[in-house]
């Protein structure tokens, strides 16, 4: 016990310089002082020579404590966790399954089998209840239903019922009868995956899928020999209209937005209403069908432009009888209808829970979580949404390197099964197509894995066995939040989900409550206590008592270690050390596009810079952030001509602008127009 004690009372200078310089005088003082300290110093310096002897044998443990003190204040001035005051709310719940069966519609026998091949169910689901009928009688539609209830099939059986029962035989020539609309690229190759399962049975019919990163000379080439359903994004149908002289909507009798939000809210209303424009001046009638898991205003209004005299559907809304025309309602309804979409509509088997973490803790209780899920309970696929692409892609290689690096010297097979077992992929929009297609396509056929992810992933995508949707950084809207978690607990299956906030975001939880969203707080000291069944965040210590059960110190002294192993690999090169000063300013650039309404929860002043800092594995707030961007921007200070002054300013202002508009981001025009008023 004497020996430890001192052995601390030694370390402490030995770390911290400026406690040693005092140290020192007080010595010479006893040493003056002969008559009284005579027995002192004897003592003082019998004692001292105890621990050195210490010190030499166990050199390994000198360097372990050392990084030890770096981050010893990873537990110390961190703001209290406010307790969630919320009232219990009764969510909106969606009849996802009904009794009735595919043989009450007069379907094509094949159709009825292809469905089959897309879902094994043989019942109807809630939206696809009352949106078939309508459609088949050829009528337009407004369709809300929550995510992973089967609204792609809603649209898909009666396009193709109608294609394949036309009096003339389709041929491939004919060009395009339909068009979808969707707002990403693994949406459009999922929806494409569905209409060729459908379409197996009717070769005659084709399917085509329109994407930007794909060669524009193949695409070209597809679209001159015929596609039939065309299934697009909007951006690159636009390019197409207008530099592609075989492509022509002389037959087009279906129009199919899905996800329509999302469409408008990543800024393709110019390149919809120049579709729209395409379309109507080649053909006049088409039936129209807006889909989504919400409808926002930008939605209504493109309703009323695209849409005529079209059926409401809201499957929230059952129990009230909500099939019924849209243009009776519209007009006494256009102001409180808003209001009413508010409500979510949630999966009745997902789980929601929220977790209050400081900033300073963020990254080891994120690491520990994925520790307990993916590799102590295993059997779980996790998809983490990040609100900037430089952060995905740097929280990737530092988890791979850190989680699943290589095999311990102390446990080999143990750390070979954790290998094994994490296995990390990304997904963002500044990835290449063919990188993008083949990451998606890896994590659908998976049954475990981890995805890191921006809001390119939120939307629309069918990925099956995916167990918990953890949101590391909050969605910038309520109808964003819904969407991000709507990736699990799909037509009738179990998952779960978990909000990260930092204390000062406490009042998010209240602004879901409002929105009947029902979360239940989960305390970080039991995430972080899943470090204990980990040996290689354990400090080693001579003399030390195997734990029994989750000791708080013990678990603040691995978790420390563990925020040590990923400052030591930030701080290992310049790259590295770049990279997460990168990914730091992407995410404060992120941060100050929160919208207007949410500024009083997410306003940049009520960060602190060191803490968030330290969730990006920097050991101090880094200087001169917004130098970072751009190279040049550093030597703004030296005389130079004018006109390249200029040009390095607009540069500056591109490539923030860039960050902004990258697909995570909702209310970019706001926060593109604050980074040019800064």
């Amino acid at each position: 016990k004497q020996s430890s004690a001192l052995k601390r009372r030694l370390q402490s200078p030995h770390g911290n310089p400026p406690l040693k310089r005092k140290c020192k005088p007080s010595v010479n003082t006893f040493k003056k002082c002969a008559a009284e300290a005579d027995s002192g110093e004897k003592g003082r310096s019998s004692q001292k020579s105890l621990p050195k002897k210490q010190l030499t044998d166990s050199g390994n443990e000198s360097q372990k404590s050392r990084p030890f003190v770096k981050t010893s204040s990873l537990f110390r001035n961190n703001p209290d966790i406010p307790e969630i005051h919320r009232k219990a709310v009764q969510q909106v719940q969606e009849n996802v399954f009904t009794t009735d069966s595919f043989s009450q519609l007069d379907l094509h026998p094949h159709l009825v089998s292809g469905r089959k091949a897309v879902c094994l169910e043989t019942s109807f689901f809630g939206v696809q209840k009352q949106t078939i009928p309508v459609l088949l009688q050829g009528k337009d539609a407004l369709v809300r239903s929550q995510t992973g209830s089967g609204k792609t099939l809603a649209y898909g059986i009666p396009l193709v019922q109608s294609l394949q029962g036309m009096e003339s035989k389709i041929q491939r020539s004919d060009g395009p009868y339909a068009l979808i609309l969707v707002p990403t690229r693994e949406l459009a190759l999922q929806s494409f995956d569905t209409m060729q399962k459908l379409l197996k049975p009717f070769a005659w019919i084709v399917p085509g899928v329109l994407m930007g990163g794909e060669k524009r000379k193949s695409e070209k080439a597809r679209l001159r020999k015929g596609i039939n359903i065309l299934i697009s994004t909007p951006g690159r149908l636009v390019d197409h209209i207008r530099s592609t002289e075989c492509i022509h909507f002389r037959r087009t009798q279906w129009l199919i937005i899905d996800e329509a939000d999302r469409i408008l809210d990543l800024g393709f209303e110019k390149d919809v209403a120049a579709i729209l424009n395409a379309l109507n001046a080649e053909r006049e009638t088409h039936q129209n069908v807006l889909l989504s898991a919400t409808l926002t205003e930008g939605v209504t209004r493109l309703a009323d432009i695209s849409l005529n005299d079209p059926i409401s559907i809201s499957i929230a809304d059952e129990i009230h009888k909500m099939l019924k025309p849209a243009s009776q309602d519209r007009q006494t309804s256009s102001s409180s209808n808003c209001m009413d979409q508010e409500n979510f509509a949630v999966p009745e088997k997902l789980k929601q829970y929220v977790m209050m973490v400081p900033s300073k803790l963020k990254l080891v209780t994120l690491a520990a979580f994925i520790l307990e899920k993916c590799k102590f309970e295993k059997h779980h696929k996790m998809i983490i949404f990040f609100s900037s692409c430089e952060q995905v892609e740097f929280y990737y290689e530092l988890l791979l390197k850190v989680l699943s690096g290589g095999p311990e010297s102390e446990q080999p097979q143990r750390s070979s099964v954790s290998s094994a077992c994490l296995r990390f992929l990304r997904l963002h929009g500044n990835m290449e197509q063919e990188e993008r297609t083949e990451v998606f396509q890896e994590f659908l056929k998976s049954k475990t894995g981890i995805l890191l992810c921006t809001d390119v992933a939120a939307r629309g995508l069918d990925l099956p066995q995916v167990t918990w949707i953890v949101q590391y950084n909050a969605p910038a809207s309520p109808a964003e939040y819904i969407h991000r978690i709507g990736r699990t607990a799909r037509i009738g299956c179990h998952g779960n989900s978990l909000l990260v906030l930092a204390p000062s975001e406490a009042e998010y939880v209240s602004l879901l409550a409002s929105h009947k969203i029902n979360v239940s707080e989960v305390k970080m000291e039991k995430v972080l206590s899943s470090l204990m069944k980990d040996d290689r965040f354990k400090l080693h210590r001579p003399g030390r008592k195997k734990s029994c059960g989750t000791d708080p110190q013990e678990v603040r002294e691995r978790a420390t270690v563990l925020q040590t192993k990923f400052e030591d690999h930030v701080h290992s090169s310049e790259g590295t050390l770049r990279w997460a000063k990168k990914a730091l300013q992407s995410f404060l650039c992120a941060y100050t596009t929160y919208p207007r309404n949410l500024k009083h929860i997410f306003h940049i002043k009520s960060l602190h810079l060191g803490h968030v800092a330290k969730s990006f594995g920097l050991r101090d707030a880094p200087q001169n952030l917004t130098a970072l961007p751009t190279a040049g921007s550093k030597k703004k200070t030296k005389p130079r001509p004018k006109r390249s002054d200029l040009l390095k300013k607009t540069h500056g202002k591109h490539r923030l602008a860039e960050i902004l508009r990258s697909e995570y981001s909702s209310g970019m025009d706001t926060g593109v127009s604050k980074v040019k008023r800064k």
